[in-house]
């Protein structure tokens, strides 16, 4: 499924402005790291207030060259856009009334009910999924986050999700196996996205753990686990940008049974990390927070690495199924606000009656204050598109976890 969007203002079916009103948007980059295709955000009533913008007035992003950048408009009213700016160094973006160029959609997502209501999403880098009401019913227990890789820059989630549910086929597999199992598993295989067809695939282990980065409470040194979510508001869906209101049934935290979840979960283009707002109402006193990545292997073998200093977290995972030629997948999160990182392995008997086969966490852990917005980052790379090795992916993480702490400067002139 490939989308293209005409990036319009509000219904725009004309302009009211001549052109000659522009405004300007100062982008200056105070960090010693290029700044490249990331993307910034502004009020775009300020701007409309700077040059008499209408609400039918259609508009253009130009960079210093001239030529047009794709945009979006966000559901909290900000205009986004991708920059290019070198490290100490800054660029100048305008923005006026014209007719905007069509631009590739490169972030989109959607619940799945008839995948006992998945959310999956995707940008043009990686693709993501969390798990809903209809999968909780069934009494499966998934509790974080998964990852899909990908290794082609348009989207894949819907087509994966078409081959593998699509009825006349899963019929098809269902008589075959029958009277000769070995095609029906060859039939099964040249459809399901466990396997990879030349774009990726879905070979990452979720199960009753954090799996990719999700955030959990802790309590006298237990995570608190959350389930799966039980309403969801799609805010954002490309070209740039997506955002998913995920609220969850209540927690119990230390004899309080109303604590209510909230997450805001945004992807952008050309990233591998989700930005994730986390909220709990009807807490009444500060308590750990974590960040965790599920760890599949024991310590002696593991591939991770806690950076405190920094506030992030990584792993190499080795995939559902290593001797698959599925690579490896390079999981990660950064916590701005960490006051500690590290690995914590499972006893024996939580490991064999409740974890499956996994074996512990890696860990950022803060502390959430009543009322306030607990701001991380997470996501994941894939050996078969970008990241050769974990140090490779590492290095990644250190940028983005420097990158995090001096955002690119943004004013309107």
């Amino acid at each position: 499924m490939k989308k293209v969007f005409l990036l319009l203002f509000v219904t725009l079916i004309g302009y009211s402005c001549s052109g000659e009103k522009n405004v300007k948007i100062s982008v200056k980059n105070d960090s010693k790291i290029d700044r490249e295709n990331e993307i910034v955000e502004m009020s775009l009533g300020d701007i409309s207030q700077k040059i008499g913008l209408s609400d039918t007035t259609q508009i253009v992003v130009l960079d210093e060259q001239g030529q047009q950048v794709p945009y979006q408009l966000t559901y909290n009213g900000n205009l986004i856009f991708p920059v290019m700016v070198k490290a100490n160094s800054s660029v100048e973006y305008t923005v006026q009334a014209g007719t905007p160029e069509k631009f590739d959609t490169l972030v989109y997502g959607r619940q799945y009910p008839e995948r006992v209501d998945d959310i999956a999403w995707e940008n043009d880098r990686i693709a993501f999924r969390t798990y809903g009401p209809a999968l909780q019913a069934t009494g499966e227990r998934a509790f974080g986050y998964d990852v899909w890789v990908k290794s082609v820059s348009e989207p894949v989630v819907e087509k994966r999700y078409e081959g593998e549910l699509n009825p006349e086929t899963k019929a098809q597999i269902a008589e075959l196996k029958k009277k000769d199992p070995k095609a029906a598993n060859e039939l099964y295989k040249s459809v399901s996205y466990h396997v990879d067809h030349g774009n990726g695939l879905d070979c990452y282990k979720v199960g009753p753990t954090l799996g990719g980065g999700t955030a959990a409470l802790m309590a006298n040194d237990t995570i608190i686990y959350p389930y799966c979510y039980k309403t969801f508001e799609i805010l954002d869906n490309g070209p740039l940008r997506f955002t998913v209101k995920l609220t969850y049934n209540p927690l119990t935290v230390n004899g309080d049974s109303s604590i209510i979840e909230t997450r805001l979960i945004s992807l952008d283009a050309g990233t591998q990390l989700n930005k994730t707002t986390v909220t709990y109402d009807n807490l009444k006193e500060e308590i750990p927070i974590v960040a965790g990545i599920v760890l599949h292997e024991p310590e002696s073998k593991a591939k991770y690495a806690t950076v405190a200093e920094k506030g992030y977290i990584s792993y190499a995972d080795p995939t559902d199924n290593p001797d698959n030629g599925n690579g490896t997948i390079f999981v990660g999160a950064i916590v701005p606000s960490a006051k500690d990182t590290k690995a914590v392995y499972f006893e024996e008997k939580e490991k064999k009656d409740l974890r499956g086969d996994a074996d512990g966490h890696v860990l950022a852990i803060a502390d959430y204050v009543p009322n306030s917005e607990f701001v991380y980052y997470w996501g994941a790379g894939w050996s078969k598109y970008g990241f050769d090795t974990i140090e490779e992916w590492n290095t990644y993480m250190d940028k983005m976890a420097s990158i995090k702490k001096e955002p690119l400067k943004v004013s309107i002139k």
